[in-house]
């Protein structure tokens, strides 16, 4: 459930559970308030009898509506019997039973008034009320009950009418509203503390739930913060959420990852680092130290003749144009690795370009004893988007490698090519000594070689970067590259290029 979600039906149940556990607590009320005095009615109806209670009460209402209905309609229709001393104490009677009443006024004085009610001042009540509020159909009066300590409060409705013998009658119907409102005086304070009780009470509770969903996951959050900030990465962040602090959680988890895996990179990086200036020092002072050794001979004149002279010269410039090509080599991978090293792009004719590296490496005196041969199975004009360049030095790194490990009498280089639909498929195979399958997955990392290739038949050693130098450029490409060996039978390095995709003159997108 999203926090969202989560805070809709928190404010939802602040409204909806006051409401009903208010609506619970007016039946309770009203039951004790304004429910029938009996005390063996039962709740074997559950909360029914609560609307019982309230019903009564209203039926109550109701009933003492229709008796005075019935006496205004008597002093309409028959206004002698409210000169009827037998009617009046029977619906007086009535009436009292209903906490009602009612006056009867003949020619200015009372003539009939209920028995709870004072008779001293009633006419002059009853006069100041009519001057007061004259033309209100409603009429409140002021009166005090027999016992001194309750105060009272009717409502009086006047009717006026005519007796037989023509004299002037007014009839004021009383309610008596003095139970209702002493049961109301307790019974809206009461229902008001109980309204505010209920809302603290959900708002307190629906806030304990709601802030401790939100607040663990922070505290969550925080104290995997503070781990990884004194270092601790190793331990994963599990919120195990489907909500928002669940994605907050996975992101800060990838994060985690992440930063604990490019901690582990940089570390690797200066163990490389350290690497590289060991194999560099190594790499340089072999070279080094053969010029060292060609230039003391010349010097200590063992090279008394011009054959050895040329000899040692060649020796010079040979061992010159090794550390040379380690330079370039070093140079060219490490602009490659900081993706420093710009790449021209061009649509290239991969058969015909094929055909000339193949070519060139007939011609080239390390390649003398060596066949070559190309073969493709693709189809003639065969276009990829390359750097010309950089896909030679692929091609020449490749079987250079190639070279390093040809140790048979009869050296073969097969130069192979297939495509598809999509990509194309370049293999150089050899007939060399082959890659241990251990050591077989390393062959593409940096200064990466196996021991036999640092003292070749060809007299050169190796950079270690060869190989390493052609898988950044092929995946600069959006190519790949493999390699598969067998001990005695020979290489094969294999990688694939994306083939050309011809777009429209016009509008430029690309021709499907």
């Amino acid at each position: 459930m999203t926090i969202r979600l989560r805070l809709i039906l928190s404010y939802i149940a602040m409204v909806l559970i006051p409401i009903i556990l208010t609506m619970m607590i007016a039946m309770v009320l009203t039951r004790v308030f304004f429910g029938p005095g009996d005390s063996t009615t039962n709740g074997r109806d559950g909360f029914q009898f609560h609307g019982h209670a309230l019903s009564e009460f209203w039926e109550k209402i109701n009933e003492r509506e229709q008796l005075m209905n019935g006496v205004k309609f008597v002093a309409e229709q028959d206004p002698e019997l409210l000169a009827n001393p037998k009617f009046l104490a029977e619906t007086g009677e009535n009436l009292q039973g209903l906490q009602a009443g009612l006056v009867v006024v003949r020619n200015g004085e009372v003539t009939y008034a209920p028995a709870d009610v004072e008779q001293q001042g009633l006419e002059a009540e009853l006069a100041r009320v009519d001057a007061e509020q004259e033309g209100s159909h409603a009429k409140w009066m002021k009166h005090l009950r027999r016992e001194p300590e309750i105060a009272g409060r009717y409502t009086a409705e006047r009717v006026d009418f005519t007796f037989d013998d023509q004299s002037a009658g007014t009839l004021y119907l009383l309610s008596d509203l003095n139970p209702l409102l002493g049961k109301m005086s307790r019974f809206m304070p009461l229902m008001f503390f109980s309204l505010l009780l209920i809302v603290a009470f959900t708002n307190l509770v629906l806030t304990f739930f709601v802030s401790r969903s939100i607040l663990r996951p922070l505290y969550t959050l925080k104290h995997a913060a503070e781990r990884i900030k004194e270092g601790e990465l190793d331990r994963p962040l599990l919120m195990q959420r489907k909500d928002e602090f669940g994605e907050v959680g996975e992101a800060f988890e990838e994060m985690r990852e992440r930063l604990n895996h490019s901690i582990h990179l940089q570390l690797q990086y200066e163990e490389n680092r350290k690497e590289m200036l060991s194999n560099i020092s190594h790499d340089l002072k072999t070279p080094i130290t053969g010029i060292k050794a060609c230039v003391e001979g010349l010097r200590d004149r063992v090279a008394d003749t011009e054959e050895k002279r040329d000899k040692y010269i060649a020796m010079i410039g040979q061992k010159a144009d090794d550390m040379d090509r380690m330079i370039e080599e070093l140079f060219l991978f490490s602009k490659l690795d900081l993706k420093r090293l710009p790449f021209d792009f061009e649509p290239v004719d991969l058969i015909r370009f094929l055909q000339s590296c193949s070519e060139e490496w007939k011609a080239d005196p390390r390649y003398a004893e060596v066949q070559i041969e190309f073969i493709s199975s693709a189809e003639p004009l065969l276009y990829v988007d390359a750097d010309r360049d950089k896909l030679k030095r692929v091609l020449m790194n490749i079987a250079d490698n190639s070279l390093h490990y040809m140790n048979k009498p009869e050296k073969r280089l097969t130069l192979e090519l297939e495509a598809n639909p999509s990509e194309v498929l370049v293999r150089l195979r050899d007939n060399g000594a082959g890659i241990d399958a251990d050591a077989l997955p390393k062959v593409f990392e940096r200064f990466y070689r196996a021991e036999a290739s640092r003292s070749s038949r060809s007299g050169r050693g190796g950079s270690g970067l060869g190989l390493a130098i052609v898988r950044q450029i092929i995946e600069a490409h959006g190519g790949s590259v493999r390699a598969d060996s067998q001990i005695g039978v020979g290489t094969t390095i294999s990688f694939t290029l994306p083939r050309h995709k011809p777009t429209h003159p016009r509008t430029g997108g690309e021709v499907r």
